[in-house]
């Protein structure tokens, strides 16, 4: 068994998503928040794993903050650690602590849109696609090795919530998948730092928004 700690900030759908997967060969050891108010801590507790806080007003400093959130961590002796809308900046010590074993999802494709207010700016910019993006955590805020994606389109009339609620149904179904993929040992990174996936499939065929008209 692969043991997994997620890392939430709020309701934690995604963490929601990847406890209802029932993925074969995952403990979920445990689901941290950094606020106690977190919805998402309840639907742990009833699941049967341990929810804990490591409430990040309780230090003085980001550093110290994450030194006792790590502390937390790894007393779960984690394979693979989750960020599941953890509302923190990470510092580069604790993120090179878990190299390799630590995954973030984004709700934008990445390279483009990083950062916050990523709907908003997506519409902004009339793009006709937007999506999100799952990835590895390294320092560099949103720029990690890319280890999967989902596209969905720019309906005419979208507003924030709208496209927000399109993204959202992806990252239900394509987080679940990534930590599937570590679980099962089948990620890996190249000599060119992207990720690969063993035995992944792929069409070649593209498609547009709008589709391209006969």
């Amino acid at each position: 068994m692969k043991k997994v700690v997620i890392l939430i900030s709020g309701r934690g759908s995604n963490m929601e998503a990847i406890v209802r997967a029932q993925i074969a060969g995952a403990q979920i050891a445990a689901v941290i928040s950094n606020r106690p108010d977190a919805a998402g801590l309840g639907f742990a507790a009833a699941h049967g794993i341990a929810a804990q806080i490591v409430d990040h007003k309780d230090y003085p400093s980001r550093e110290a903050f994450d030194a006792a959130l790590a502390a937390t961590i790894d007393a779960h002796e984690p394979d693979l650690v989750v960020l599941a809308g953890f509302m923190r900046v990470l510092t580069d010590g604790f993120v090179s602590h878990y190299a390799g074993r630590l995954l973030n999802i984004h709700p934008s494709l990445l390279p483009s849109f990083p950062g916050l207010h990523t709907h908003r700016r997506a519409l902004e910019a009339g793009v006709r696609v937007h999506g999100t993006t799952v990835h590895f955590v390294t320092p560099t805020l949103d720029c990690g090795p890319i280890v999967i994606q989902a596209v969905v389109p720019v309906l005419p009339g979208d507003d924030e919530a709208a496209l927000a609620a399109r993204v959202l149904e992806q990252e239900h179904r394509i987080y679940p998948q990534a930590v599937r993929w570590f679980v099962d040992g089948r990620l890996s990174l190249g000599a060119d730092g992207r990720v690969q996936v063993s035995s992944e499939t792929a069409s070649p065929a593209g498609w547009t928004v709008p589709p391209v008209e006969a």
